[in-house]
């Protein structure tokens, strides 16, 4: 294989989250709406140019109230801070088929160098359309205090915080090159 660029595959993508509330229970949701410039060669993630932009207002914990309250000034700020985004510096190989993924994310208006875990995951002809198909992983946990959310780190009666500051972002990536794309269904409705 060849370093070339590739297309995310919406069929096979997701972006979620968790957070713990009231330390005893974790609080998932996704985004719906995400693109991504991505430039590899899948046999040696190394060389690969990762580039992730995430649209704020397709959050969903699908609790309509609870995700209108997220997207407010009191967490993520939607209106002003409308996107998430994730630009790659670097990738090392630690292991085999995995990787320490470090760039830059700049969420809420401030802008941190962080390091994901990318664990390539595989490649395959996809039969349904004879596609090729390429899939990694990339997972971490972000302080959200880093970010300036803090507003909710208050303490309960019983000593927990009330939201944790920990935030658990997982995204599945499955893509096919960008000379494929165009036969994709997505493009065919």
């Amino acid at each position: 294989m060849t370093k070339g660029k590739w297309e995310l595959d919406p069929f096979f993508c997701t972006v979620d989250f968790s957070v713990k509330h009231l330390a005893i229970t974790a609080v998932k949701g996704c985004f719906h709406e995400f693109q991504a410039s991505i430039i590899a060669d899948p046999t040696d993630m190394t060389t690969a140019e990762i580039d992730f932009t995430i649209q704020v207002n397709s959050l969903d914990t699908r609790i309509k109230d609870r995700d209108a309250h997220l997207l407010s000034p009191d967490f993520f700020d939607a209106e002003n801070y409308p996107t998430i985004e994730f630009k790659s510096k670097e990738i090392i190989k630690t292991e085999e088929n995995k990787y320490d993924l470090v760039g830059e994310v700049t969420f809420h208006g401030v802008t941190k160098l962080e390091t994901f875990k990318l664990k390539y995951t595989g490649h395959q002809i996809d039969p349904m359309g004879n596609f090729e198909k390429t899939a990694f992983n990339v997972s971490k946990t972000l302080k959200r205090s880093d970010f300036g959310l803090t507003i909710w780190n208050m303490p309960t009666e019983l000593g927990a915080i009330l939201i944790s500051d920990d935030i658990l972002v997982e995204i599945e990536i499955q893509a096919l090159p960008k000379e494929q794309f165009a036969q994709h269904p997505v493009n065919q409705q």
